[in-house]
């Protein structure tokens, strides 16, 4: 493995003990920097870092590549905990049919949305589905993600929802990022249960989560709580189903209508609830009671012009918030974190700092990454990128159509 000592850095940014996991409240205004910093990275591993003052000297370091970043800032990778890029084709005429008037909800009831996806995914070969997952996960390394959860979800089927997990078992299995496999079968209905929502329940619980658990193909539970989707109750079978088969409950939840979806993750012990446009006083105190990240995903409400997710209040009222992209073909088709940092700060109010935490240390939680990504920590991963020139990291977000990332580093080695 390369050995890298990076000096004359503008600044280095997100500067963490290993304790630290997730940032909430108040403290997400804090973001810990050393200005004109050096780093150090051995063996795949952010080894040491400090200011100039107290640069060691080369004569210690043998064999290894010495970096001048004079005005450029270094920060840790993204973490983006919610993606769905294992897909196949695009929807963008579902998006002109927004355009002329056609709401979410209609689209889907005419065989769009979900379905659409699920339709193009059975026709897709494994082989097919690997080769366009990866030319996305290619770009968004290059916008600056250095970790990833990747969902099931447009299966539907027994064979297809295994077709799409065994695909991210391949991305993982890579070992180029770190990857989180979610199983999202219970994302919608299939048009031959229809008038069998049990039934589909039944296949997911009987049929579904015992060979992915004997093939070890996932990490999480996910199930869309929402009207004409499932209900409280069914989530909550669905979640407890998975949590016997070792798989942690995530819930895609609040984002059409306030359904229960945080109650129902809370109560399974969730590690995150996502979306939550619709999120209330009463889901926010039951948040503070909790272990279970919000996480709210600008770049679906920007495309679908929902209401915002109450992020700035959540963080007022003292809980940790992580932003994730939502990459998917209908609803979010990027996965550009620079972006949703942006979105952040313009929609949302947060300041760069809470948006910089959002999107690292409590994203990398919400994915139980944050011992292993998400801050410049000795011992973790050496997963960040080098920015252009810039003047600070708030030119980050301000800059929302810019890339400013000059290099980024994966295991402490050029990509």
């Amino acid at each position: 493995m390369s050995r890298l000592l990076i000096k004359n850095i503008k600044t280095l940014v997100q500067v963490r003990e290993a304790s630290v996991l997730k940032v909430s409240g108040s403290q997400m205004k804090e973001l810990p920097s050393i200005d004109n910093a050096w780093m150090a990275v051995d063996n795949g591993l952010i080894a040491d870092f400090g200011p100039m003052e107290d640069f060691p000297g080369i004569e210690d370091w043998k064999g290894l590549e010495v970096i001048d970043c004079e005005g450029k800032l270094i920060l840790p990778s993204y973490a983006d905990s919610h993606t769905h890029i294992v897909y196949a084709g695009n929807r963008e005429v579902e998006f002109i049919d927004r355009i002329n008037g056609l709401s979410y909800e209609e689209i889907f009831a005419r065989g769009g949305g979900i379905l659409n996806s699920a339709k193009k995914l059975a026709d897709a070969t494994e082989d097919e589905l690997f080769e366009q997952t990866m030319v996305r996960l290619k770009e968004v390394i290059g916008q600056g993600t250095g970790s990833i959860e990747i969902k099931s979800g447009y299966g539907l089927s027994v064979e297809s929802e295994l077709k799409m997990l065994r695909v991210i078992k391949r991305i993982k299995d890579l070992n180029l990022v770190p990857v989180k496999a979610t199983f999202l079968g219970a994302h919608a209905l299939p048009v031959e249960y229809k008038n069998n929502k049990q039934g589909y329940i039944d296949l997911i619980i009987n049929d579904m989560l015992p060979k992915i658990a004997a093939e070890k193909l996932a990490d999480y539970i996910d199930v869309f709580c929402e009207q004409n989707y499932f209900t409280y109750e069914e989530t909550k079978q669905i979640l407890e189903a998975g949590k016997k088969h070792g798989l942690v409950p995530k819930v895609h939840a609040e984002q059409l209508s306030h359904f229960g979806g945080i109650q129902a993750g809370v109560e399974c012990g969730a590690i995150s609830v996502d979306h939550l446009e619709f999120c209330d006083d009463a889901d926010i105190e039951l948040l503070k009671k909790s272990d279970t990240m919000a996480t709210v995903l600008p770049g679906a409400a920007f495309f679908l012009g929902l209401p915002l997710p109450p992020a700035r209040k959540m963080i007022d009222a003292g809980l940790p918030i992580a932003f994730a992209s939502d990459f998917n073909p209908g609803s979010s088709p990027s996965g550009n974190m620079n972006f949703m940092m942006s979105l952040g700060c313009v929609q949302y109010k947060l300041t760069p700092e809470e948006v910089i935490n959002a999107c690292t240390i409590n994203s990398a939680y919400a994915m139980q990454l944050s011992h292993e990504v998400g801050s410049i920590t000795i011992g973790k991963k050496a997963n960040f990128f080098i920015t252009k020139p810039i003047s600070s990291y708030g030119f980050i977000p301000y800059s929302f159509g810019s890339n400013l990332i000059e290099v980024v580093y994966l295991n402490g080695v050029k990509q």
